[in-house]
């Protein structure tokens, strides 16, 4: 049986929007200030101050005893990587993932940089995780379905031999942070829940180089892939209307869905 979607408003739309705007600012940001030499903490640092200057703060700080205020996810490391005393260095894949909120309403995003020029296979990875993304996207129509969305995400990344991690989903978003619908990362075409207008809810595949098997670390949060194959994601948070979708936290990008490669890495 099929869980109630909280539906917004336009005006509850704009509340989440200004949350959103505030995530796709920082990843911005973080374009020019993340280098080789700095750690995850420095990352963590400088985003919360960043998000608390801005107006809003980090809505994964404490969450569930999360210690960090971003997740930091580092080569291997596929999600909940704990901001720590890593050093960066040149050729890392990092994984950034931030939700913020302002009054109560949440914005969730996730970003992937290397740093420097990357491996052949680093960058095939990248391109794959922002293609496998912006195919979901386009599936989220109103008057389509979730399983659209997840069977675009899979054909995108078996196009490029890459895995996609099946454990992990996007999520309604909004007052709260996670909330219906479940969006999966793999399905069938013309399955699953009816997209409607109103409905606002993240897409977030993550994508490996290998088997999309994983393992949980000592830390207790950070999930790494099983076969220490790199990973990558990107995440947005979409709002569905009557006529269109609209990508809450990629305002600044103009023609984002045919890009081939993400506009800033």
């Amino acid at each position: 049986m099929e869980k109630a979607v909280p539906l917004k408003t336009s005006i509850e739309v704009s509340r989440i929007r200004k949350s959103c705007r505030l995530v796709e600012t920082l990843f911005l940001e973080l374009k020019s200030r993340m280098a080789p030499g700095m750690t995850t903490l420095d990352v963590n640092g400088l985003c919360d101050v960043f998000l608390r200057a801005g107006g809003g703060a980090s809505s994964l700080k404490g969450y569930r005893g999360f210690p960090g205020s971003i997740c930091t996810s580092v080569n291997n490391v596929a999600a909940h990587g704990v901001p720590s005393e890593y050093r960066l260095g040149l050729g890392d894949l990092v994984s950034v993932d931030i939700t913020a909120h302002i009054d109560g309403w949440h914005g969730d995003s996730a970003w992937t940089y290397i740093l420097g020029d990357g491996t052949p296979d680093a960058r095939r990875l990248l391109k794959a995780a922002w293609q496998a993304t912006m195919a979901g996207i386009r599936a989220a129509k109103a008057g389509r379905r979730l399983g659209d969305v997840g069977a675009a995400i899979q054909e995108s990344a078996r196009r490029f031999g890459c895995g996609v991690l099946d454990k992990y989903v996007g999520h309604g978003i909004g007052l709260d942070m996670h909330e219906e619908p479940m969006v999966l990362n793999f399905g069938s075409p013309g399955t699953g829940q009816p997209i409607v207008p109103g409905m606002v809810f993240t897409i977030e595949p993550i994508l490996c180089l290998g088997a999309p098997e994983v393992r949980t670390l000592g830390d207790g949060w950070s999930i790494a892939t099983a076969d220490n194959s790199l990973s990558a994601q990107f995440e947005q948070t979409v709002a569905v209307f009557r006529d269109r979708t609209e990508i809450l936290t990629l305002s600044s990008v103009k023609g984002a869905l045919d890009l081939e490669f993400p506009p800033f890495y």
